[in-house]
């Protein structure tokens, strides 16, 4: 483009001392190569609010626009551009288009975030982290929270202790990643994953817990702990033999169990009551006598338990050693065998 502002008339003397002309400017300006690609990330500074975007400079022919859905990942219902993004602010944009017929290039904030977004989600991912992140929407199957600006879905089945219901929007949970899928543009979180791993850190074999039953089944009862959903097997409830499982246990009553397993991984308790009981059959006969007396029925089946553990160590020593001392005798005498071989041949 020409320059088209009042010309000062310059002689050829001053032109010559400054070294420079009108049309050596001209020139030059008309020599320089913008070279703005789609895609292109480049520095620029918001100067001015226009049509519900903003007019950015990018050091272009023609200032550049971002219209207001691009100017942020997150963006609240019902926001200017003005709570958005300031005046003089500098940042890097992306060129979202080619130059339309004035010259002007259209640019994106949003883009760059996303693709930041994803980075961090990956990363998140890769290091297994438990995270916080808001619910912003429920549907039959789960709800939608929102991850560095990314929606993820929460399957109903990985939600602990609730239903995923409308009063669930807006509050803010702890979260593992179960799938990140950037080619999809999928992700699926689990708040149970997150709630099971952190509470069984602190779970041990032998620990006596309370919980509560939530569910009846042949081969024994589901018993929630701490938010977490354990087995009570049938075989685990007492030494005796339970005909009728619903005359012992019903679902909503308050028990306590004995964790004897965890698999940390995948977050599964087996639990009994049977090491809890001061006398056989006492779960079926007074299950409070069991209760009550849980914390020294449990410090007794453990000493006792500890006390084999060892005595099967001494055993299983004792064997290493007698057989250490067979294979020395018989080696002493295959020594000897050889030896009065080797006589013999020499005589």
């Amino acid at each position: 483009a020409k320059y088209k502002g009042p010309k000062l008339e310059i002689s050829s003397d001053v032109e010559s001392e400054v070294g420079f002309s009108y049309s050596a400017f001209d020139d030059a300006v008309a020599a320089t190569d913008y070279s703005f690609n789609r895609n292109d990330v480049v520095k620029g500074t918001v100067v001015q609010y226009d049509k519900g975007g903003c007019i950015v400079d990018i050091g272009a022919k023609a200032s550049a626009f971002l219209p207001l859905q691009e100017a942020a990942l997150i963006q609240e219902q019902g926001k200017s551009i003005e709570s958005l993004i300031e005046i003089d602010e500098e940042r890097n944009f992306e060129i979202i288009s080619e130059e339309d017929e004035n010259g002007q290039l259209m640019v994106s904030i949003r883009r760059i975030q996303y693709r930041e977004a994803w980075d961090h989600v990956i990363a998140k991912q890769e290091s297994d982290e438990v995270f916080d992140a808001e619910c912003v929407s429920v549907n039959r199957g789960g709800a939608i929270f929102l991850v560095e600006g990314l929606r993820a879905f929460l399957p109903g089945s990985h939600l602990t202790g609730r239903l995923p219901d409308e009063d669930l929007v807006g509050q803010t949970l702890p979260l593992k990643f179960l799938e990140v899928n950037q080619e999809e543009n999928k992700l699926v979180v689990s708040n149970r994953r997150a709630v099971v791993e952190a509470q069984m850190e602190d779970l041990s074999r032998g620990d006596v817990i309370d919980g509560l039953v939530k569910a009846l089944k042949p081969y024994g009862a589901f018993v929630e702990v701490g938010g977490m959903s354990g087995l009570l097997h049938i075989s685990q409830i007492s030494m005796d033999r339970i005909v009728d499982l619903e005359k012992v246990l019903q679902p909503g009553q308050k028990i306590k169990c004995m964790i004897i397993d965890h698999d940390k991984v995948n977050g599964r308790i087996a639990l009994s009551t049977k090491t809890l009981e001061p006398e056989p059959g006492d779960m079926i006969r007074d299950p409070e006598r069991v209760y009550e007396m849980a914390d020294e029925t449990a410090r007794i089946y453990l000493e006792k338990q500890e006390a084999e553990r060892k005595k099967r160590e001494a055993s299983a020593k004792d064997i290493v050693l007698g057989l250490g001392d067979a294979l020395d005798e018989l080696g002493s005498n295959e020594s000897s065998d050889a030896s009065d071989n080797l006589d013999s041949l020499l005589s």
